[in-house]
């Protein structure tokens, strides 16, 4: 056991040969890999944690799945009823501008943009089935159990982690309801909690994993469900846009989604490097949505579901060492999507493959809390880096150039490194962090964005309860201020306090008093968990941290 915490009782703690964080695509392929491995006939203990209140409802995803890495963990998952019927059928590419469109044609698009051999899913569902694959296995998945904290031995090797305490008041004091967390300590402990995950910020601060990469980049996805009258349904159709109704320097673009039962998820990307501080990501979803090449799609439809996310956007380059003594990062909290196609999934699930592998080597052989080499070769040299060199230098062409240059010079870039043997030797930097690229208040104008119609578009209150968003009131705010003075005395005169409109949840407002005082209101238990907040504060004032296990939204069928 071991005692963390003044006058509170020791953890109790619990042994495994390997820990697991996350019950994501790249959690749960690692621990369903382990343990086909060890069918061999090794007996190795795996235990997956997962802060959501079941596996799958912290997921949130477009999604169109590359099968490669399904097919790689699962062969036979048709025969074994994973929850992916809907094969893409039709690709389309739209340019919007404010009131037309123009399609681009299929032919010239480089073969990694294409959707043949793709399916629409719901990445939650398929989540919770790879869980009940896992848990056949034998690994022990504990869903509502947030992993808060890195455990280190003498020699500063990782050694496990602990679970956040439950039923502590928001003044910090233990209530009635008090249970103290639990320490869960592996010979190695993987980490895929997502994009900027609490744990990952640490181990790559104390490991110094970032040293000689070029900083991470992060989009915020936001998606909602809708089910749409049976006329307008065109089951497999995977449409993509750019252009309205954001302006040439903000990058981002949009996607709708054809599957299911009358289903059309769509979704909506801004790329947090965006320059205007007025600027509302959820807005400006909500905006696209009345384009009228858009909005007849939905026209005696119903929405279902909504919810948002960090998506992370710097690729290859941004890729931070992926081992450090006692473990290994894995998937998005490694930064593994390849931003042009928008998928990540095949990649996640391929590094959780490659992590679990690397992980029975090094115990079979007896060893413990080192470094997993054989894993960071395996992500270098092996089909995760062919599928991001490849497409390295589009984000940051569209991010110095603007959506139709940059685009234009994308396109030609993933050609050439897709027919010159060994690609191209350059590869773009990516320079400011996304908080950095937030410029002053005072170089904009407020943008005045339409009132929501409640049939249409919806206000932020209204759609973040279609996200099944619950958390224990009566807790510690997960959302740390750093300085509380900032937001006021800083944020607020420079930046026109950006909090108010980045958030896609209305979890942070400036509130003034009967003396014309502001006051900086958190409204935490609205948090949909989607890290914008820790991303592109400009003064880096903001730190996400897990709340109470279990709380958060619960995304059903996203």
């Amino acid at each position: 056991m071991a005692t963390n915490g003044a006058g509170l009782p020791p953890r109790e703690a619990m042994e495994f040969d390997c820990v697991i964080v996350g019950a994501g695509p790249a959690g749960l392929a690692a621990a369903i890999r382990l343990k086909q491995l060890a069918a061999t006939g090794k007996d190795i203990s795996v235990v997956v944690l997962e802060k959501g209140s079941e596996v799958g409802a912290h997921i949130l995803s477009g999604a169109v799945i590359d099968p490669v890495g399904l097919n790689r963990l699962i062969p036979d998952w048709k025969e074994k009823g994973a929850p992916i019927d809907t094969a893409v059928e039709e690709d389309r590419f739209l340019i919007l501008g404010p009131a037309g469109e123009m399609t681009l044609p299929n032919w010239p698009m480089p073969p990694l943009m294409k959707n043949h051999g793709n399916y629409i899913v719901s990445l939650g569902a398929l989540c919770k089935w790879l869980g009940e694959q896992a848990a056949e296995l034998g690994v022990e998945v504990y869903p509502g159990f947030a992993a808060v904290e890195v455990l280190y031995d003498d020699n500063g090797a990782v050694v496990g982690v602990a679970t956040g305490d439950m039923g502590v008041g928001r003044d910090g004091e233990p209530k009635d309801s008090f249970v103290r967390g639990m320490e869960l300590r592996g010979k190695y402990t993987l980490i895929g909690e997502g994009a900027r995950g609490s744990l990952t910020k640490q181990l790559v601060r104390k490991f110094k994993l970032d040293a000689g990469h070029q900083p991470q980049k992060y989009g915020i996805g936001l998606k909602e469900l809708w089910q749409v009258a049976p006329e307008k349904h065109r089951r497999g159709l995977v449409q993509h846009s750019f252009g309205w109704p954001l302006d040439w320097r903000t990058g981002g673009g949009s996607f709708l989604y054809h599957y299911g039962d009358n289903l059309v998820a769509v979704g909506f990307v801004v790329h947090l490097n965006y320059q205007n501080p007025y600027l509302s990501p959820y807005e400006e979803f909500q905006r696209f949505k009345t384009h009228p090449s858009i909005r007849d799609v939905f026209e005696g439809g119903k929405r279902i579901g909504y919810g948002a996310r960090a998506i992370t956007e710097g690729g290859w380059q941004s890729i931070p060492d992926l081992v450090f003594p006692g473990g290994a990062l894995m998937g998005c909290a490694a930064g593994m999507v390849n931003v042009p196609r928008i998928k990540g999934s095949h990649n996640a699930i391929l590094s959780g493959i490659a992590a679990a592998e690397a992980a029975f080597e090094a115990i079979d052989a007896g060893r413990a809390h080192d470094k997993l080499v054989a894993y960071e070769s395996a992500v270098r040299n092996g089909e995760i880096a062919a599928d991001l060199k490849r497409v390295r230098n589009v984000k940051p062409y569209w991010s110095k150039l603007g959506t139709w240059i940059g685009i234009a010079l994308g396109g030609a870039d993933m050609w050439l490194n897709t027919l010159l043997p060994g690609g191209l030797g350059y590869t773009l930097k990516h320079g400011k962090t996304d908080a950095e690229a937030t410029r002053k208040a005072k170089r904009f104008k407020p943008i005045q964005y339409p009132k929501p119609d409640g049939k249409l578009t919806f206000d932020r209150l209204t759609n973040v309860s279609f996200s099944a968003t619950n958390h224990e009131e009566d807790q510690p705010v997960h959302l740390k201020l750093a300085d509380p003075d900032i937001p006021v005395k800083e944020n607020l005169p420079d930046y026109a306090e950006p909090a108010q409109r980045y958030c896609p949840a209305a979890v942070y407002e400036i509130l003034v008093d009967d003396k014309g005082h502001p006051r900086f209101q958190i409204n935490a238990q609205n948090c949909v968990h989607c890290k914008t907040c820790d991303i592109k504060d400009p003064a880096q004032n903001i730190t996400w941290t897990c709340p109470e296990g279990g709380g958060g939204p619960n995304y059903s069928g996203m």
